[in-house]
């Protein structure tokens, strides 16, 4: 029934700010295309550079030589929290409503960067590469940072309706509130799944794409 419940919550949470989660979406996609067109704008020296220092790592894994599992969980993990921490502090604020924006597209030229320049430089290859490496923890911190970003967004400007057009009405903050820890908490706990991804899947499918 608890479960029942939260996902009615978040159903109707997406339903409500439909138009929010619309724009966020565009916007991380955006970000993604960016990134994507920053790949052809390096110089010849650059790409070279960065591919010469792939082609080491992508050495270390067929071998067998990266960082233990648990290793990486713990920093895939914490840096995805990090990121997410900040954005959710960040639609308390209300001053910070423009650095989600900017954190997101951000997030999506990451994305778009690391699949544009594996396609870039090894062709179906790379796209291979990219499937086994970036994808699949990908489709589960992607939902998550879309989930926080616009969760954030809505509350900043419920609180800004709140404070600056009913300032004499009724205040009722700590159900909303909670909602906006729940969406939190739910979001930590797909950032975690993808962090499980990272550490014990992905490794396994680029040693058996890398040979």
């Amino acid at each position: 029934m608890q479960k029942k419940t939260t996902s009615h919550s978040i159903v109707q949470h997406v339903q409500a700010n439909s138009s929010i989660y619309l724009f966020i979406m565009t916007l991380f996609l955006m970000g993604i295309v960016f990134g994507a067109v920053i790949v052809n704008s390096l110089s010849y020296v650059q790409k070279e550079d960065l591919f010469y220092y792939l082609q080491r790592f992508f050495g270390q894994v067929s071998k067998g030589n990266i960082a233990a599992s648990e290793d990486l969980f713990q920093q895939s993990f914490w840096h995805n929290l990090k990121y997410l921490g900040l954005i959710w502090v960040l639609g308390i604020s209300i001053i910070g409503l423009p650095l989600i924006f900017i954190f997101l597209f951000m997030k999506g030229i990451v994305v778009g960067f690391s699949v544009g320049f594996l396609v870039n430089q090894m062709g179906w290859k790379g796209f291979l590469v990219s499937i086994a490496a970036v994808l699949p923890q990908n489709l589960f911190i992607i939902p998550a940072f879309i989930l926080i970003a616009a969760s954030a967004v809505a509350f900043s400007l419920q609180l800004i309706k709140k404070i600056f057009v009913h300032q004499s009405g009724h205040f009722p903050i700590l159900p909303m509130f909670s909602r906006y820890v729940i969406y939190f908490i739910i979001a930590v706990g797909i950032v975690t799944i993808a962090a499980s991804i990272e550490a014990y899947l992905s490794p396994s499918l680029m040693k058996m794409v890398l040979k």
